[in-house]
């Protein structure tokens, strides 16, 4: 048992710490460093779908129904499957048209319809404050939990001013002010608010797994032994199987997965989060396994815990949704309990901050300002700035709904458990998912069908479920439970036409939508789509092709920027509509917001803008009131879409005569490119030759001149002159056949004579041609050559060129006396490869690089220098290259060196006209 001061303390502290956070948070956004341009938050922030009743209600739930948990976080695992092609239409939708809450959202696809955007916003109230007061009977009940002797009752206290839980609320309320309605902005981010949440989300993930280890490595000394002990009990054993006897287990399980996939998208505050808050579609990418992830590992020590708790207290002596708590307590670590208290305040106050944005939103938009705007002090008409106003009454609509939530929590807070009232708010959000998913891909759903749909699937969510919970909380008599509505039978609310078997939750989730669908749907059949309900239909089911420069604008009438510009001001402040318009100014092409044409464009420029800060709904009647608008139809509409689609015809043909002449002038300057770098190569290749050749002739015509003019000289010296002569003119033909050689090669023009090869035969010869050269430097040569190989298509004498090449360069870096040379031949399922090793000094790393450069060679040992051309290696190369193999090289500093080629078995010849070049591999 812990002080009531110390755990208000920590809890106010700790919410001083999210302050922190959040402010934080704005002040990198002031200094252009936005904190949501990362993935990870935005992954975190998502984590907000994780509330007190992940924290608490699933354990409980788990201890009472054991694997039924786990639906509702199944459905979001699998809606990510899905959230590339749903949840990033969504936020396309929301960026392009300045949406700012699912009411929004609904009211724009339909019309921008005020009457169906009020209608989604009493749906949410109505369906939001009982989760918001579900957070606040987790945080009082852990308070409780915390606070009293364990397994005793806690004391409740009789008067509300001194009910710690209503600071609680209003401590969160004047947070979520501060950094959830501090001004009014067109795009409705929240940064601070963001930071904070993800900051949350790892508190309440750490808390909740180190109350996971410590009952399932601390507590037991592991899983399976605590599952082990929990299968020796008849009533927990019971709790590890699925169905549990249940005929209709499996469609409980479906519906409970369905319910949850549908929230993660349509709760407020998932739409809040995952669609108005962010700042690149992009991050979904991540968000798509990083949210699942969460999911997993929060959800790892459940049922764990659950078990535990069962086993450690008997079943009945502690309530379920407590565990997390009373178990560390109960071993005496309070700290843990502290901490794990913390995690559960950060998974409810989350929530909280969230939803009451949204939800305040919602109201102040559609709710309040139709009605304000009905009057004369405040309608189209009237002047001053409205920005004040618009503040307080989010304000005010924030402290409402937070005093809703603990009224209902005061009043019906004992009746039920965490998990039932979170079920029955996940279903009547679930109400908005025919609506809005018809609206994103069906242009053909009307606002009669989507109002019909809302008000008939919340009518049976109300009657088969809501009434219920009511009537079972003493709220209501329960008569009409049992006998049905008016007595009558097939109207009992939770066996609806004598629909039984099923679970309270699911038997509504079923009726409700079925109806909501049928009603939606079979409305929009009957009477097609007016002309506005036609035309944004268009731009929100083809929102991928319709966002660019060219989409098109439905709107026609006369407008005066003089008019537009004080409307704007109004609503969003002066300062702010005068930098928008010269910001429109500049992307139109004048110099002076006076200069703007006041057509179509700037009309829905401005109702787009407005539509951040007031709604799509009375953003339409705002401006509606100060241009003169034409009434459109559907033939207008049609001659709009066929102008926009010859202007967007004739802009992605400028965009392809672009990019081709992007193309063009990109290969010319490659080719300009190569051009240059194959002059620079034939500079160097001629230098190279002609150094090349300049040696011997050089040699050549000295010894020449000198027997010439020296008639006395002696014949042995003579004779030795002539040999060097020979020599060099020996020297002076090997160089030009391999510069003959090469650029046959590099050209393509060489002769080939491909025939079947057996490689073990043509490496005796070479090895056999080899050994005279060997025997003179003293250099031991061994072959390590299998009995018998397959034959390989090539060119016989071209590869013997290649071999007694790689021969030779090892003869001359090995020792003198004591070198050995290793000529080994392999083959497997792919080809034949042969290697040459010496035990030379080997090649350093910064020199390898340039032994298959042309007129290259690597410096020998202090008492050889090698000879030769340097082409040796580079036609070797080329050779290999041709039959579509590739030569490497291995070597260490003082190990010797490795020169090897693979030649593939199935490889075909090229053609002549081929360039090996282009085949080789590099080293």
């Amino acid at each position: 048992m812990l002080s009531g001061s110390l755990v208000i303390g920590v809890s106010f502290a700790y919410l001083l710490v999210l302050f922190a956070v959040a402010y934080w948070g704005d002040w990198r956004a002031a200094q252009g460093r936005s904190v949501i341009a990362s993935p990870w938050v935005y992954a975190l922030s998502m984590a907000v779908y994780c509330t007190a009743w992940t924290y608490f209600g699933s354990v409980g739930r788990a201890a009472n129904s054991g694997v039924w948990f786990l639906p509702i976080y199944l459905g979001p695992m699998l809606a990510m499957i899905m959230a590339w092609m749903v949840v990033r239409k969504m936020i396309r939708i929301a960026k392009t048209y300045r949406i700012t809450s699912i009411a929004d959202f609904i009211a724009s696809r339909y019309g921008k319809s005020p009457t169906l955007a009020g209608l989604v916003t009493l749906i949410t109230v109505v369906g939001i404050v009982p989760y918001i007061a579900l957070q606040l009977k987790a945080i009082a009940s852990g308070y409780a939990v915390l606070t009293s002797p364990l397994g005793q009752p806690a004391v409740q206290s009789t008067q509300w001013w001194s009910d710690s839980t209503l600071y609680v609320a209003l401590a969160l309320a004047g947070f979520t002010i501060v950094f959830g309605a501090r001004h009014l902005d067109s795009t409705e981010r929240h940064e601070g608010m963001v930071a904070a949440i993800a900051f949350e989300s790892v508190v309440k993930l750490m808390a909740f797994m180190a109350v996971g280890l410590f009952v399932s490595f601390w507590l037991f000394s592991s899983p399976a032994a605590l599952f082990e002990q929990a299968r020796a009990v008849p009533a927990l054993r019971e709790l590890l199987q699925f169905g549990q006897g249940q005929p209709f287990a499996y469609a409980q399980w479906l519906g409970l997965t369905l319910l949850a996939m549908l929230s993660v998208i349509f709760l407020p505050r998932q739409f809040q989060v995952m669609v108005v808050e962010n700042v690149d579609e992009q991050h979904l990418r991540r968000a798509v396994w990083a949210f699942p992830l969460y999911l997993f590992l929060i959800n790892l020590f459940v049922l764990p815990i659950a078990i535990g708790g069962l086993l450690h207290f008997g079943p009945g002596v502690m309530d379920p949704e407590t565990f997390v708590l009373s178990l560390p307590l109960s071993q005496g670590y309070g700290w843990l309990a502290l901490f794990v208290f913390v995690g559960g305040l950060s998974a409810a106050t989350g929530m909280v901050i969230v939803e009451a944005i949204a939800v305040s939103t919602m109201v102040c938009n559609d709710l309040v300002m139709p009605i304000l705007l009905r009057m004369r002090r405040f309608g189209a008409r009237a002047s001053g700035d409205l920005t004040g106003l618009l503040l307080g009454i989010r304000r005010l609509a924030i402290l409402g709904i937070l005093l809703l939530g603990y009224l209902y929590f005061h009043l019906a807070g004992e009746a039920y458990a965490l998990v039932s009232i979170g079920l029955i708010s996940f279903a009547a959000v679930a109400q908005f998912a025919p609506a809005m998913l018809g609206g994103m891909y069906w242009k053909g759903g009307t606002r009669r069908g989507a109002l019909a749909g809302l008000m008939v699937g919340f009518a049976f969510w109300a009657y088969t479920l809501m009434l219920p919970s009511l009537a079972k909380s003493g709220w209501l008599p329960s008569a009409f439970l049992d006998q049905g509505l008016l007595g009558v039978e097939l109207l009992k609310p939770e066996a609806f036409l004598g629909l039984t078997g099923l679970d309270n939750l699911t038997h509504s989730l079923f009726w409700s939508l079925l109806a909501n669908i049928a009603a939606y749907a079979g409305l929009s059949l009957w009477r097609s789509p007016t002309a506005v309900e036609t035309s944004q239909a268009l731009l929100f089911v083809d929102v991928f092709h319709r966002t660019a420069a060219s989409h098109p604008v439905f709107w026609q009438g006369k407008a005066q920027v003089s008019a537009l510009l004080p409307l704007v001001g109004r609503f969003l402040g002066a300062e702010p509509a005068q930098r928008l318009f010269e910001d429109y100014a500049r992307r139109v092409g004048v110099a002076r917001i006076e200069d703007i044409s006041a057509d179509a464009r700037l009309v829905q420029f401005v109702e787009t803008q407005l539509a951040g800060a007031i709604g799509s709904a009375s953003a339409r009647v705002m401006v509606a009131s100060v241009v003169e608008e034409e009434a459109l139809d559907l033939d207008d509409v049609m001659r709009i879409l066929e102008e926009a689609s010859h202007l967007r015809a004739y802009s992605h043909a400028l965009e392809d005569k672009s990019r081709s002449l992007e193309r063009a002038t990109s290969e010319l300057r490659k080719a300009n490119q190569k051009l240059k770098s194959l002059d620079r190569m034939k500079d160097d290749f001629m230098s190279s030759v002609t150094h090349e050749l300049r040696t011997p002739l050089t040699s050549i015509r000295a010894l020449s001149e000198l027997m010439r003019d020296d008639d006395n000289m002696p014949l042995a010296q003579r004779q030795k002159f002539l040999d060097i002569i020979v020599t060099e003119a020996e020297r002076l033909s090997r160089l030009v056949n391999q510069v003959l050689d090469m650029a046959k090669l590099e050209a393509g023009h060489a002769d080939w004579h491909p025939t079947d090869v057996d490689m073990r035969d043509l490496l005796a010869k070479a090895f056999g041609s080899m050994a005279e050269f060997y025997r003179e430097r003293g250099i031991t040569l061994n072959m390590r050559l299998p009995d018998k190989v397959r034959t390989l298509r090539v060119d016989a004498d071209r590869i013997t060129q290649v071999v007694l090449n790689l021969l030779s360069n090892a003869a001359k870096y090995a020792p003198r006396g004591g070198g050995q040379v290793v000529l080994t031949l392999s083959e497997d399922q792919e080809g034949i490869t042969v290697e040459v090793q010496d035990n030379g000094p080997g090649i350093p790393d910064d020199q390898q690089g340039m032994v298959f450069e042309k007129f290259r060679q690597v410096e020998g040992d202090e008492h050889y220098r090698p000879g030769g051309t340097g082409l040796g290696l580079p036609i070797s190369r080329q050779i290999v290259a041709y039959f579509g193999g590739r030569m490497w090289l291995r070597s260490e500093v003082g190990q010797g060196a490795c020169f090897g080629f693979f030649l593939p078995w199935h490889r075909e010849a090229p053609d002549e006209q081929d360039e090996p070049m282009n085949r080789s591999s590099e080293i």
